[in-house]
């Protein structure tokens, strides 16, 4: 089969990636997440995509990062599965929403809130943004089989990170500070930016997607004076995700 013509954005061709991939926002993040797998090797490094690819068990994998947001997301998206990707697994960081949910802990995203513009480009508001099963299944039995706090529920996606982070001084104010009420009194488990856009995309191509978040800080937990430490080490995130594509691969196999 001739290959593809090299896709736009991130710089590969047919061939150069795995039907698995990772995809953290940190292009910087990507070299770490590949030295987990066997052979890696790096692949293509256009704007915010770096792409590796390597072996999980012989099976071929990749790491493609995607910046901030749902539009770049997208585009990596798209692109790898032009090439032949069909199972995404978002790792990335989040802040806490619910009052459980600390620093340094995992969360899992079960659906996330649209609140973001790039997935009302592929499907109607009605339409709910919700991971793949199977790869959400594997993502809290390698957190729980790695010993990590897990937390498995809806996180809410945003295109402004200071829209959520000083809201008060936005002129849409009214808004930003009621919805977030709402996503509290709900028991939402955190905030991100990218997987609203990544589940319904990957619904639409018909391929599976999942989500992990290291959590970095919960603004709530601070807003109620309890104890938390700012927890920046992402380490954890990328080790449940490399587990939980080996749980993929092996129920692949099995199929």
């Amino acid at each position: 089969m001739q290959k593809m013509d090299r896709q736009y954005h991130i710089h590969c061709v047919e061939g150069d990636v795995g039907r698995y991939v990772i995809l953290p926002g940190d292009p910087g993040r990507c070299e770490a997440i590949a030295a987990l797998f066997d052979d890696a090797h790096h692949v293509s490094n256009n704007r915010e995509y770096n792409v590796f690819t390597g072996t999980i068990l012989g099976e071929m994998v990749s790491v493609c990062s995607t910046g901030i947001g749902g539009p770049s997301a997208a585009i990596a998206m798209e692109e790898l599965h032009n090439i032949g990707a069909d199972t995404f697994i978002r790792t990335g960081t989040c802040g806490g929403i619910d009052l459980d949910v600390k620093s340094g802990d995992i969360v899992v995203a079960t659906g996330a809130i649209r609140f973001e513009h790039t997935s009302m480009e592929y499907a109607p508001i009605e339409y709910p943004a919700v991971p793949d099963f199977d790869v959400t299944a594997a993502l809290r039995a390698a957190s729980l089989s790695l010993g990590y706090p897990t937390h498995t529920g809806i996180v809410q996606c945003k295109d402004s990170f200071y829209g959520q982070h000083n809201p008060a001084r936005m002129p849409v104010s009214y808004e930003l500070l009621q919805k977030w009420e709402a996503w509290k009194r709900l028991g939402v488990k955190a905030s991100e930016m990218e997987s609203a856009a990544l589940f319904v995309v990957a619904n639409a191509l018909r391929c599976r997607c999942g989500s992990c978040f290291h959590v970095v800080w919960n603004q709530e937990r601070e807003a109620a004076g309890l104890d938390q430490k700012m927890s920046e080490d992402t380490s954890g995130s990328v080790k449940v995700s490399v587990e939980a594509l080996k749980l993929l691969i092996a129920q692949d196999r099995a199929k």
